[in-house]
């Protein structure tokens, strides 16, 4: 393992450990204290630029606005899914990391989340630590559980259960299918159904978000065998199937409004498709995975290593569009293939997008950066995807 590659996530390791993995997120503007105590918290246009100014600014007014550090449960999900990762690779010695430490944050982070579960649903699930008002004027409350959040957590656990044998673990995980199958919402399409991104109406057109539903039940699948789950999956990825255009690609979602084509976004689709086919042994969907994988591999990075975020157009560069290259490789087993390409946007994100803190940045722009370290968004994420390098190499 390379010197600078090994600095660079002990660096990223230590201050999330420094943090105990709280932080802040770009989304969490209506956490303020402040602002929860004046009267336009109540008008959901305030709560719309509350949350886009603290997102876009480049200038950290949160502790101004007395936001708070909290756990986020996605984020918790990346860092435990990170050191399943790092337990299983067994490079203690060249990260300067004891293998009894690895296993206490792996079960310090699996009871965390176990207690985090949002309650009244028909099976465990997560949502985030904020308030969220979308675009449209539509408001999610506070831990609203989402199946985004859910689906990362959900394999985590099950990585922390093959780790540790707690079936405390794997129980919980598995009663997610529930929670898919009975509390979101699903929009019929010609083949099969969308699910929505959380139980509340809004969100049901995106592809991303029901193809991790479709993931999540296949997972749960592979250990208990029930033929509802992976019937439920299989509807799920044939709407989103019908969806991927001739190239290869997929847009966001069905909105007029989302009608863009991003990087990370597809490595999600890819990293739900290659799962599905793994945990039910249904190939039939191998060719749309071949073709999807070309357009992402073809059109999100630059020779010299520079992450895109859209197929035609590169900034912002966003944290989350090299590191999900690291997982896309890993999951469809071409780290190997395509090691040249990882070594380079590792190597430009490095360079780029780190702190001498170790912690990550949001996003580059043209213009003025955000440099706002963001526990769940950046750090979490960049551990998460780094961890899967680490296991390809090993």
């Amino acid at each position: 393992m390379k010197n600078y590659f090994a600095n660079s996530f002990v660096s990223l390791e230590s201050y999330c450990k420094n943090q105990n993995f709280k932080g802040w997120d770009p989304y969490d503007g209506l956490n303020s204290k402040i602002f929860q105590a004046l009267p336009l918290k109540k008008s959901a246009l305030c709560r719309l630029i509350m949350i886009q100014g603290f997102k876009r600014s480049p200038i950290n007014f949160r502790k101004l606005f007395m936001v708070p550090k909290e756990y986020n449960c996605k984020g918790l999900g990346l860092f435990l899914q990170g050191y399943c990762n790092l337990y299983k690779a067994n490079t203690y010695s060249e990260l300067d990391i004891q293998k009894v430490e690895v296993e206490e944050k792996i079960r310090f982070l699996a009871d965390l989340l176990l207690e985090k579960v949002s309650s009244g649903y028909s099976g465990a699930c997560w949502g985030y630590n904020f308030d969220w008002q979308a675009r449209r004027l539509f408001l999610f409350p506070k831990n609203t559980p989402t199946v985004v959040a859910t689906s990362f957590v959900v394999q985590a656990l099950l990585e922390a259960y093959q780790v540790t044998g707690n079936r405390k673990y794997k129980e919980t995980a598995l009663s997610s299918a529930e929670f898919i199958l009975n509390d979101l919402n699903r929009s019929r399409k010609r083949e099969g159904f969308l699910f929505s991104y959380s139980p509340l109406k809004g969100n049901d057109t995106v592809y991303n978000a029901s193809l991790l539903g479709s993931k999540t039940l296949a997972l749960c699948y592979q250990y208990s065998k029930q033929k509802r789950f992976v019937e439920a999956a299989r509807e799920s990825v044939l709407a989103c199937i019908n969806a991927q255009q001739e190239d290869g690609s997929w847009v966001y979602g069905e909105l007029p409004v989302q009608n863009w084509i991003d990087s990370f976004h597809t490595g999600y689709n890819l990293d739900a498709l290659i799962t599905y086919q793994k945990c039910t042994g249904d190939r039939s969907f191998e060719g749309n995975i071949k073709r999807g994988f070309q357009f992402y591999i073809q059109n999100f990075f630059e020779d010299d290593g520079t992450p895109k975020y859209y197929h035609n157009k590169t900034y912002p560069i966003d944290i989350h569009c090299p590191g999900q290259l690291l997982v896309t490789l890993s999951r469809l087993g071409k780290m190997k293939e395509y090691q040249e390409l990882a070594d380079k946007v590792l190597d430009w994100t490095i360079e780029n997008m780190q702190d001498k803190k170790g912690y990550f940045y949001y996003q580059l722009k043209k213009g003025v950066s955000s440099k706002i370290s963001y526990m769940r968004w950046s750090n979490a994420f960049m551990f998460y995807a780094m961890s899967f390098y680490i296991l390809d190499r090993n």
